[in-house]
């Protein structure tokens, strides 16, 4: 049965990262795997979607337990053809069923760049830390301190990969569960105002933009004292204000309800220009119903699971960490496990 272009498209936007190095192309037996995944946590027989011969078990119902060798270890796998028509019978089933498997695949895919970025993510040289000793020079043993700053380096870098591709995936995900889409500045309904409340002509950044309900999201996984500073929360301030000029309901979503003063008044400024506020589990709550059957089933399995485990650990409670440096890997010593970062000899550059 000949597939139509919705559906291929769908499928080759699913199956690409192509966008900041390293770049990620799911292969047939990746794609089969998630398949395989989606088909147990809607409790659908693979039959259903035209997976007639998948007996493949799944090593373990969590996915977040599932080691990532395994999506790539199936031997025979339907060809790229047929696992376009199996995305094409999901959503014949379901039409919800499409956008289950791309937001899986994005998820998905940036794990794997991830764990690619770790292995990849250069050692660097003195010559781009040196001068950072300075401060700490003759405080400790030199090698000791040298040793330090290269950590501490490779550590910052690594979390602020960590933190743009966290980005690059959470928000498009809530978005599209929610029914919109991410809109940029350069689109957006939403305009800048100045001291005197007339708006500019540059727009602002909407994380999620529901045209046909008039709504306009701002996602924040917690709220803390020390999230942001004074400027950057100026601006957080002034978006109820903005969207309420442009017309527009703006909404607060905040995931972690952990209670703080840059909260209450984040989501005053909300309240006070007509806007809608959701915090801790009316977020939640929020999301699910927006998102709709099958949707919902994505937030409660790959969204809310980790980011409330995360948010439950007591930091005064924080595990002794070793970090060892070894020819072809890097180990994360804890107290009693460790976690092994396989390295390559190639310095590819970001």
């Amino acid at each position: 049965m000949p597939i139509n272009s919705t559906v291929k498209n769908l499928f080759s936007k699913s199956r690409l990262l192509e966008t900041g190095y390293p770049t990620v192309a799911l292969n047939e037996s990746e794609l089969y795997s998630v398949f395989l995944i989606i088909c147990s946590d809607l409790d659908w027989h693979t039959s259903r979607i035209g997976l007639n011969n998948a007996v493949v078990p799944l090593p373990n119902r969590n996915y977040y337990q599932i080691p990532l060798e395994w999506f790539s270890s199936h031997k025979e796998t339907p060809t790229i053809q047929e696992l376009q028509e199996v995305l094409s019978n999901g959503i014949d089933i379901d039409s919800d069923f499409g956008m289950y498997f791309l937001n899986f695949c994005s998820l998905h895919k940036r794990r794997l760049k991830f764990q690619k970025i770790l292995q990849f993510q250069p050692k660097p040289t003195m010559d781009q830390v040196g001068p950072r000793g300075l401060l700490e020079y003759g405080i400790c043993d030199n090698d000791l301190l040298n040793s330090w700053i290269i950590w501490r380096k490779w550590i910052f870098d690594i979390d602020n990969r960590s933190g743009q591709e966290t980005g690059y995936l959470f928000e498009p995900i809530l978005a599209s569960c929610l029914g919109g889409e991410a809109v940029g500045s350069t689109n957006s309904p939403v305009k800048r105002i100045d001291e005197n409340g007339k708006p500019k002509s540059t727009g602002r950044q909407i994380d999620c933009y529901i045209g046909a309900e008039n709504l306009a999201y701002e996602f924040k996984i917690r709220v803390t004292i020390a999230a942001s500073g004074q400027g950057r929360f100026g601006e957080e301030l002034s978006f109820p204000k903005e969207c309420k000029a442009a017309g527009i309901i703006p909404v607060l979503i905040v995931l972690d309800p952990t209670p703080s003063n840059r909260l209450t008044e984040l989501a005053q400024a909300f309240k006070d220009n007509e806007g809608l506020v959701y915090i801790g589990e009316q977020a939640w709550e929020h999301l699910e119903d927006k998102s709709g059957e099958i949707m919902s089933h994505f937030i409660d399995n790959y969204i809310k699971p980790p980011l409330k485990t995360i948010n439950e650990f007591d930091t005064s409670n924080l595990s002794t960490i070793k970090l060892t440096w070894e020819t072809d890997k890097i180990v994360i010593q804890g107290d009693s496990e460790n976690y092994q970062i396989d390295r390559y000899k190639e310095n590819t550059e970001d």
